[in-house]
This record gives C-alpha cells, structure tokens and sequence, in this order.
C-alpha cells in the first residue's frame, strides 16, 4: 500500500496552514492508515486532525496537527483514489472492453477493476463476484451509496456463463443484501445478441421484478465491439435485433410502473440510432437518473442544447480512474494545465469534432440554428473499428487523419470528454494534432454557448495547439 501522496494544496487552507505541501506524504490520520480516499475525507471532517508526515524528500516523520471547521476540506489533493491494491476482476465476460483493446496503450488501461469503492467513486459497474461480508459492512457502515452492479442475467447458470465465473451464479446475494441495508443501487444489463437477448432478457427482467424491484434504475445497454474482438460469437445486433430489445424494454416499463410505480428499467440511446426510431419524450426517463450511462442523454442534450434544462455532461467513463484522477469530485482534469488562450479568427467557420453517434444527435440540432458557418466534423473510430462509435472514445490518431484533410484557418471544437489530463485514449495530445482546437464541455448548454462565441467573435474556451495555424 502506497500512502496518499500531497500533488496540491490550496493557498488559505487548513492544509497549508497546517504546513503541507506537494510531495508529502500522509502516513496517518489520527493513527489511521486511509486505504482510500473515502476513509481519507472521512478521516479529515473533524474539527482536529493530527496527520502523521513524511515531507518531501526527507526521512524523518513529523506530526501536523491541523485546527479547521468541522466539515471543512482540508485543502490538500493526493495523488490518487485508492492507496491499497485494486480488487480486480478475475471474470472473463467475452464482452469486456479491455479485452478488445490493442496492444500499446498505456498499461494502466488494462487493468480490469471489480472494486466496489470504485463503483461508489466513479460509477464504474462490479458483478460483486469478489465481494466479501467485510465490504458489505463497509459500504453499510459509511453508507457507500450509491453503488452499480452488472447483472446481465439473474438466472444463476447464465449468469456464471455470461461472466465465465463460477461465483457468478451466487454473487447476486450481495445485491440482495445491499438492497435489504437501504443502500441504492444502479443496475446494467449489458445485452450480447444471441447469448442473453429474448427470451433470457426477458427472464432477467422478470427476475428483477421478483427478487430485485427495489434497485433505482436499470438500464439496458449494447455491448461494444471492436475490431481487435477475440470472440467471434460477440457481434453488434442488428436493426431487428436492437428493434426487439427497444419493444421488451417499453413492455416491462409498463410492468414495472404496475408493480412499483416507476418504469425502473430504461434501454440505451444506442438502441434507438440503430434501430432509427426516435428517442422517447424526456419525461418517460423520470428524471434522467441513468444519463451518465447513455440512457437518456440525447435527449437530454438536446434539452440543455434548447436551454430547457441545466447542463451537466457525461461521466469520463470506465477509463477515467486509472489516470488518477483527484480527491475533490473523484474526476480527472480533462485538458492540460498550459492551455494558452483561444485564437479568434473574425467570421471564422466553425467545426464541430463529433463520433459518429454524435454527429446523429447533433445535426438536427444545429439545423435549428440556420447557420451556415457551422458544421459536424465526423470522426469515424478506425483505432478501436467494430461498432465504437461514442465520441467519448475518439482518439487523437483519427481526429488528426480527419484534420489533415479539413481547411486551416477554421475553428475546431473539440468535447472534452474525449480528454483525461489533456491525453487521448491512444496517448497522443491535442499538441500532435494538424490543427489547433477549442475544448469545450460536452454539454447541451455549453455547446449553446461556444457558438454563440464564436457567432460574436470571442474564444469559446482554453485551445490546445498543434500542427498548422
């Protein structure tokens, strides 16, 4: 176990009156050794805290002791979410992305997590298979809510065939017991045509209503290729298929709106691009809880987009812990620290960089707008290929081949949720790439926004700089 490590400390804070600063290290709060940075805040809301340290680039330990509000952030930012060892996911789900990534990725992006703390941090999905009754007590005991959990199927056979884990079949005790101790929990049914589709989806569904009806929202989610699939059984669905999963999803809305009064169980916006039906209207999503798993969350775009509703963005996605994110809000900075002020060509044209299943929620949007000095710049995923098609997993490869051939001079924003500390996914930068780019949130609201800027000629947000002016 690595101890929490000091990367910042805000000017005025309890933490630099106490005399922290970067690079120390926190061997324990009040003689407790925090295994993560929930035990950390919890540890540090006392009025009184007494931090056994380590200083940078010294030996010695020494005591702070630090005097604040009780509540009050201690002003430090460590390094890291956990300190211990990650419980890793010792599953074999055909359907898992990591197992389609290439070779040559920074090595932190394949490391598999099944830790329910991460769960609770970021909303990363655990099956609970290497769940223990010590966990259980944790997450009851500190209230770690809320928590997802993959289901995929609630029959026991195919549940464990599904995860290729034989404790697959049982771990949804857990689930029970989790939901038995108040705690609420999102689950995710990650539907793979012709493995638990039809006939098995419909049977989990039905599980849930009988043994798991108190979950807060299920959603009902495509499984992603990609051209480096090792299993040739795993294949997108076709428009029939994704047709299908639409009509079983709307019929136990229904069912469930009986039993509980709420539709509980939502599919994915994926669902109805592909099978070309419109999205249901915003208020059959009850609130939009599952937006930060792509139910919902183009039409909500839209909304924010129309100025009907705040804007609030993505999630980073189940990449984002790894690159260590921060304490405060658990979420990584998405651009670097050094972006230099936007250049605002006048009466510039405007390219908006979008995946392909943004550019399908976008383009009416701008359509609306009338402007003809706005367009989308599709970016086709050619690195991961098979069916990613989120802008949340562009690269910096293909943004720069689809660069290369648009006008210098122009105006290009790029979402933000592609970024984590200024890296794409491939590990190049926006540095590496032909044009520069104006990073914007990826938010209805705030696309609203930067091109009412650019209409006014002012800059839209920081720029990161590459290739050609």
């Amino acid at each position: 176990m690595s101890p929490p490590r000091v990367v910042a400390v805000e000017p005025g804070s309890a933490a630099a009156r106490a005399g922290l600063g970067p690079g120390d290290e926190i061997l324990a709060i009040d003689g407790e050794v925090p295994r993560d940075v929930i035990r950390w805040q919890l540890l540090c809301d006392p009025a009184v805290v007494t931090l056994s340290v380590r200083p940078a680039g010294r030996d010695e330990v020494v005591t702070r002791r630090v005097t604040k509000q009780e509540g009050e952030p201690l002003g430090a930012e460590i390094h890291a979410a956990l300190f211990d060892r990650v419980q890793t996911c010792d599953n074999h789900c055909e359907f898992c992305f990591i197992h389609q990534l290439p070779k040559g990725m920074r090595r932190s992006l394949y490391l598999k997590d099944d830790d329910y703390r991460l769960s609770f941090l970021y909303g990363n999905f655990t099956t609970l298979t290497r769940f223990t009754e010590l966990d259980l007590e944790r997450v009851i005991t500190e209230r770690l809510s809320p928590l997802h959990v993959s289901i995929h199927a609630t029959d026991p056979g195919r549940r464990a065939e599904i995860l290729r884990n034989r404790r697959g079949a049982m771990s949804l005790r857990w689930l029970r017991a989790l939901l038995d101790a108040g705690i609420e929990v999102h689950g995710q049914i990650v539907v793979c045509p012709g493995v638990n589709d039809g006939t098995v989806l419909e049977d989990t569904l039905a599980g849930i209503a009988e043994a798991y009806r108190e979950l807060a929202t299920v959603c009902v989610v495509p499984l992603g290729v990609s051209r480096f699939n090792p299993s040739p059984r795993m294949r997108p669905h076709t428009v029939a298929e994704a047709a299908a999963v639409i009509d079983l999803v709307e019929s136990w809305q229904g069912i469930f709106t009986e039993l509980v009064g709420r539709r509980l169980v939502f599919a994915a916006d994926e669902y109805y691009l592909r099978a070309g039906r419109p999205f249901p209207p915003a208020e059959t999503y009850e609130g939009f809880p599952m937006h930060e798993d792509g139910v919902g969350m183009a039409r909500a775009f839209e909304m924010e987009f129309r100025g009907q509703r705040p804007g609030g963005g993505p999630r980073p996605g189940f990449f984002a812990w790894v690159d260590g994110a921060p304490a405060a809000g658990y979420r990584a900075p998405r651009t670097a620290s050094d972006a230099g002020p936007a250049p605002v060509p006048a009466g510039a044209p405007v390219g908006i960089l979008t995946g392909v299943l943004g550019a399908a929620v976008l383009g009416p949007l701008l359509d609306e707008l009338g402007r003809d000095d706005v367009r989308l710049v599709v970016v086709p995923n050619h690195f991961f290929g098979g069916n990613t098609a989120v802008t949340g997993l562009m690269v910096g490869a293909d943004i720069a081949r689809v660069l290369a051939d648009e006008p210098p001079g122009h105006r290009y924003l790029l979402p933000d949720v592609c970024l984590s500390r200024g890296r794409f996914l491939d590990g190049t930068t926006p540095a590496d790439l032909p044009r520069p780019v104006e990073v914007v949130p990826t938010d209805g609201a705030a696309l609203r926004a930067a091109l009412a800027a650019t209409e006014a000629g002012t800059p839209v947000g920081p720029v990161l700089r590459g290739g050609v002016r």
